[in-house]
């Protein structure tokens, strides 16, 4: 008895220790227009989860939670403990901790970029954003440094944005939302509405289009945005696209020009959420501005952006995944060419908000909802 009740232990410890995908077990199928698509959990239980970025070799996701934590999802589906080092948010509204990404060379140098609102000091908002080195264990962020700061603050608690890409060269993007102060983003001496072009360090590089303008921040490659809360760099030009939340209608996808005007308020497809028109616009498009590539004149509440650019799912190849807050679905664009042919909407039988979509190495979505109680979903198609 004493030898069967001491294997039993064994063998219980064993198992406790190996690591299961017990997620693989609640998979849920959807019908498509290309096929069955199938979602699975790989966790859930995480507040307000904003952005997702992938580890090398196999060792997990880390998530953003909006009201200030940075968790550590493992490849079994394994929800960490906050890492530590993060900084400290102001977590009001739509503030908080908001995107991630790893530095090109994190396996050299293990930095990790994160989007989020600060207080300042009269007491309104901005978008920040900095980086840290995450330790080999993946408990922390050593040495956080903020490299970046939204100037003026103005935001109450909306409108931060914001979505963090590298291009090919290895400048850092950050697109930027207006804090719902609409005349700013025409304005070219604040840092609302904006993308902005910096390198890794925070430093402005000399070739940006506003450099040497006086009254002009340096730091701006182009303006006239709304709410910007998605962002990804086109796989196959290298081109960098952002989509934006109109206001009652009017929600554009954009191929971002050097130095480009994208009309906000001036131009937009979209009202106010009372009915009437926004005070300041002349029309859906104007001289010198540069128009939306796709708009959705009823606003689906766009977040989170995918490029399509895997042989996993043949079906999806070249398409665009975008999440949708209002709608509750995942927006499949189809290309012919450079022009968008065809829309699908994903997932709408769930009914979750989608605040992220993201590709990952092996081929499959990931996508988080956001909820107080949120959920990181594997989406494939057979």
């Amino acid at each position: 008895m004493q030898r069967k009740t001491l294997l039993a232990s064994l063998c219980a410890a064993v198992l406790m220790q190996a690591p299961v995908q017990t997620f693989a077990a609640n998979a849920q199928t959807y019908k498509s227009e290309l096929g069955q698509i199938t979602v699975t959990t790989v966790a859930d239980g995480l507040k307000q989860p904003w952005g997702l970025a992938f580890l090398p070799d196999n060792k997990g996701m880390l998530v953003t939670e909006k009201p200030g934590d940075l968790r550590l999802v493992s490849a079994q589906g394994k929800v960490s403990s906050p890492i530590s080092g993060v900084p400290k948010v102001w977590a009001k509204n739509q503030g908080g901790l908001l995107d991630v990404v790893l530095s090109p060379d994190f396996k050299a140098d293990r930095l990790v970029y994160l989007s989020y609102s600060e207080e300042g000091p009269d007491g309104n908002g901005g978008t920040a954003v900095g980086r840290g080195r995450l330790s080999e264990d993946l408990t922390q962020l050593e040495n956080f440094e903020t490299i970046f700061r939204q100037e003026p603050k103005l935001s109450v608690g909306n409108h931060f944005g914001s979505r963090l890409v590298f291009d090919r060269d290895g400048y850092l993007f950050i697109a930027l939302g207006e804090n719902n102060q609409r005349p700013t983003a025409q304005d070219l001496d604040k840092l609302q509405g904006k993308i902005v072009r910096i390198f890794p360090d925070g430093k402005i590089p000399k070739d940006n289009p506003f450099v040497g303008q006086k009254g002009v921040r340096p730091e701006i490659w182009s303006y006239g945005h709304r709410n910007q809360q998605g962002a990804a760099l086109n796989p196959w030009t290298g081109t960098l696209w952002t989509h934006e939340h109109g206001p009652r209608g009017g929600d554009e996808l954009n191929i971002i020009e050097r130095g480009a005007n994208y009309g906000w308020p001036l131009y937009t497809h979209g009202i106010n959420y009372n009915g009437l028109p926004i005070p300041e616009a002349k029309g859906k498009t104007g001289t010198g501005i540069t128009g939306p590539y796709h708009v959705w004149e009823k606003s689906p509440g766009i977040s989170g952006m995918a490029f399509y650019d895997s042989d996993k799912f043949k079906a999806w190849d070249h398409s665009l995944f975008i999440g949708a807050l209002v709608s509750e679905d995942v927006i499949r664009l189809q290309f012919d060419g450079d022009k968008v042919v065809h829309e699908e909407r994903l997932l709408a039988d769930r009914k979750e908000r989608i605040r992220d979509v993201r590709q990952g190495p092996d081929g499959y979505l990931y996508v988080l909802t956001d909820d107080a109680d949120g959920e990181l979903l594997k989406v494939g198609l057979e």
